[in-house]
């Protein structure tokens, strides 16, 4: 893959990836760090002929999610559970986004999963589908009852 390739791609779809990975994870440095071995994997599958041009955007979703999943099980392996990471309350005024962090860290991760890549990532039903490996049905009906369950906890 050429350079201006490679660039392009980490243009295309970078920013989502990134928040994705801030969402799901709760810490920028380390979002940063993994958004970057996201795009080295593409690049490296695009290489050996493993990348998907078809599904583009839901494919690189794919990889990310991989990659956070390896990171996970690494963690478990290394760490105790450690508790809170949560960012301090800056403002009165962002009482709202802090409630939404806390409602969804407590969500199951496939639910907040799959509510982060549509609504951070910006992926329709199919790319989701395509990224989790399910059906575009089935990411519709967990979507339906995920903002059921935030509505729920945030009182809306």
């Amino acid at each position: 893959m050429a350079n201006a390739e490679a660039a392009a791609l980490f243009a295309r779809h970078h920013r989502d990836v990134y928040r994705f990975l801030a969402r799901m994870t709760g810490r920028r440095d380390l979002a940063d760090d993994l958004s970057q071995e996201v795009f080295l994997r593409a690049v490296q599958a695009i290489e050996a002929g493993h990348g998907s041009v078809h599904h583009e955007r839901g494919w690189i979703f794919a990889v990310a999610r991989h990659l956070l999943t390896d990171y996970h099980r690494r963690e478990q392996r290394r760490l105790s559970l450690e508790v809170g990471d949560a960012e301090p309350v800056v403002e009165a005024g962002q009482q709202l986004a802090v409630e939404l962090a806390e409602a969804l860290a407590r969500l199951p991760v496939a639910d907040r999963e799959v509510f982060l890549l549509q609504e951070v990532g910006g992926l329709s039903y199919e790319q989701i589908a395509d990224a989790c490996g399910c059906s575009a049905e089935g990411v519709r009906a967990r979507l339906y009852r995920t903002r059921v369950t935030l509505r729920g906890m945030l009182s809306l």
